[in-house]
């Protein structure tokens, strides 16, 4: 099944009634680098107007621009990233970062690669990698100009077996999706509820891989773009039931996760992670799991 009317109806289903959306531009500053306020007045002396968001810390709207935000001088020395307000928020997610031990396991094209980094105050290593040796180019670029010194870069397909004896204290699965029409005008024409499954059975692949390399007391932070239940809830729901995981209350932006998906009843931890309709910002969802502290 595919088309417009189909998924509105599915979006109808979970809550959502449909409308068509434009992301706002955000950028993200890295603190490492400059102070908010100082990068705020030299992107006004730039000719760029900005406007902090509410739900981020150092996240700003771009309100305004005469100039374009991917070439101005403060954004070649790496004071700040150009990046969605919603995808700012996982690395957020992490209980601490700050001498940790972090897998960032889909890290192309890198903004939340900078970002732990940033979080972490270059501190405690970071593993980034990706399966596509082409996007990993993209990402250390972003790392050099950002003035990143704590990651190390690796293609690896976060699908198969990594070190036997290495385990990670926070990991982020930012994970390979279908995306959403927020995002990308040719969306509908382009989605199946088939590309939906498919995107869904990569990432329980990615989870069940990952779990395997959690430290104990670790954390996993899961998150996508898409707006399918297949690759948000129901993962959640097969992740709590299969790998022993369980769904930790998060604090940001968005409502709380669907637990009743389409008559299908999931666990009602579902509702501790968080989904993010398209409006200012694109489609989102994010959850943080770690293992199940009763052993069970």
């Amino acid at each position: 099944m595919s088309g417009k009317a189909f998924f509105e109806n599915r979006y109808a289903k979970l809550g959502w009634v449909f409308e068509d959306v434009r992301p706002r531009q955000a950028i993200r500053i890295n603190r490492t680098r400059i102070a908010n306020c100082d990068l705020v007045e030299r992107l006004a002396i730039a000719g760029v107007t900005t406007e902090k968001i509410p739900f981020l810390e150092y996240g700003y709207w771009v309100e305004s621009s005469k100039v374009s935000v991917g070439a101005t001088a403060e954004y070649l020395l790496g004071l700040y990233s150009i990046q969605d307000a919603a995808a700012q928020i996982p690395a957020t997610l992490f209980t601490d970062l700050k001498k940790k031990l972090v897998w960032d396991t889909c890290a192309a094209p890198g903004g939340k690669t900078v970002q732990l980094s940033d979080l972490m105050e270059n501190s405690g290593p970071i593993f980034a990698t990706d399966v596509s040796k082409r996007r990993l180019f993209a990402l250390s670029n972003h790392l050099e100009r950002c003035h990143v010194s704590n990651v190390a870069v690796f293609v690896h397909d976060a699908t198969k077996p990594l070190c036997p004896k290495l385990t990670f204290d926070r990991i982020l699965l930012d994970v390979p999706c279908s995306g959403n029409f927020a995002s990308d005008k040719s969306w509908f024409s382009r989605r199946t509820e088939k590309d939906v499954r498919r995107n869904a059975e990569l990432q329980r692949a990615l989870l069940a891989k990952s779990v395997g390399y959690l430290a104990e007391g670790g954390e996993i932070v899961y998150s996508t773009c898409s707006l399918e239940p297949e690759e948000d809830e129901l993962n959640m729901d097969w992740a709590v039931r299969h790998l022993n995981l369980e769904i930790q209350e998060i604090d940001c932006k968005g409502e709380p996760g669907v637990s009743n998906v389409f008559g299908q009843r999931l666990d009602t931890s579902i509702e501790n992670s968080r989904r993010i309709w398209p409006a200012e910002t694109q489609g989102f969802f994010v959850c943080k799991l770690g293992r199940r502290r009763d052993g069970s």
